[in-house]
């Protein structure tokens, strides 16, 4: 269920990353206090960075590496980073598959988080259709029309 799940959550994204290409280099990285992490690029490698510190670094143990923002300049940077993550989905399904629902044990800030893999899978997938909105808020206030990347469109 989480693979079907995660197929339409990778629909979705491609819309918006489509989308996104359609945007100038200048608008891309232009920051604005109004949007959560201020610009385009930022929402996008915080949703990246949010999958990489939940399902990677605390569900599948695996150490990250959190690069400043700078560091990516384009989409075909962003891109990249979302590919590392469907990565961790696809070891994290893969992992849980048929445990859904069993209770885990993670650790965030050095305090322990009892959770099952549904719940987080849950999580990361509303963080980032929450920021998907801001993303194309933000693309409005600079004067675009947004897609709509719904999953039913």
């Amino acid at each position: 269920m989480l693979k079907q799940q995660y197929d339409f959550v990778l629909s979705s994204r491609n819309t918006l990353l489509t989308y996104i290409g359609t945007v100038s280099e200048q608008d891309f990285l232009t920051e604005n206090s109004s949007f959560g992490r201020g610009s385009i690029r930022n929402l996008l490698l915080h949703i990246c960075q949010t999958y990489s510190a939940w399902i990677g670094e605390r569900a599948l143990g695996i150490e990250q590496e959190f690069l400043p923002f700078d560091n990516y300049q384009t989409l075909s940077d962003c891109r990249s980073y979302f590919n590392q993550v469907d990565e961790y989905i696809g070891l994290f399904i893969e992992k849980f598959k048929g445990n859904e629902q069993q209770e885990i044990e993670l650790k965030r800030n050095q305090e322990s988080l009892i959770v099952n893999p549904l719940k987080l899978f849950t999580h990361v997938i509303t963080h980032e259709f929450h920021h998907k909105g801001q993303i194309m808020s933000l693309s409005r206030h600079l004067g675009y029309t947004p897609v709509d990347a719904d999953i039913i469109r």
